[in-house]
């Protein structure tokens, strides 16, 4: 057991307590990696630098909290919004649409990049959002290319990336930049523009944040 230290959660739909999780999962993953031979203990005091810095980098992504709001405001009557991402980034668009289920009630999916293709492209029309995140340089081109696959069907889209990727208004319809980090660290800071799209979308919709429909805070039956 780990305890993490997250202090009191008020709304069903966790926030602070899924960051703080996945910063243990960091420290526990390093262990994992000395233990194994695949990191250096250089290596992982570096590491853990990094994870220091992300309080920091948090505020700064907090920073562009009217940024988010407008944009909810701008989407917050759509009621299909698919999220895409590759890697990492793919794991963050599965807690962004579960969010985005929770509390605004929107029926949302997120899928692989690469398995777009596969089936869900052709749930997309004109009009219908996608939100794809792009915050792992070796796979910017990959990323490009499946905006561009759903924009030329229609979909607007709401990208989420960091300061190295190059966008503009003919790869999306609109942009959030987070910071630069460590590509395995970026998930702390891509999920938060999710959250609070999700949570000022609810509030547009009318919704109980701190309390959805249908949800408990524990599952007491199997």
């Amino acid at each position: 057991m780990l305890y993490t230290w997250a202090g009191p959660e008020i709304a069903v739909a966790t926030t602070k307590a899924y960051s703080a999780q996945l910063a243990a999962m960091y420290l526990i993953a390093v262990r994992a990696a000395l233990a194994r031979g695949t990191m250096t203990e250089e290596q992982a005091k570096a590491f853990c630098a990094e994870v220091r810095t992300l309080p920091t980098l948090i505020e700064k992504v907090l920073e562009g909290d009217e940024r988010v709001k407008a944009l909810a405001q701008k989407y917050c009557d759509k009621e299909n919004v698919f999220f895409i991402g590759r890697a990492v980034d793919y794991a963050a668009v599965q807690e962004g649409s579960l969010k985005l289920k929770e509390i605004s009630y929107v029926h949302s999916e997120a899928y692989a990049g690469g398995e777009l293709k596969h089936g869900p492209i052709s749930l997309i029309e004109d009009g219908t959002l996608v939100v794809a995140l792009a915050c792992t340089p070796a796979l910017y081109e990959k990323t490009v290319s499946n905006i561009q696959a759903v924009k030329a069907r229609g979909a607007q889209v709401l990208l989420v990336t960091n300061g190295d990727f190059a966008a503009d208004g003919e790869v999306c319809d609109d942009i959030v930049w987070i910071p630069r980090c460590n590509p395995t660290l970026s998930a702390s800071l891509s999920i938060l523009p999710l959250q609070l799209l999700s949570y000022y979308i609810g509030v547009f919709r009318g919704c109980d944040i701190d309390k959805p429909r249908n949800l408990a805070k524990s599952v007491t039956v199997e």
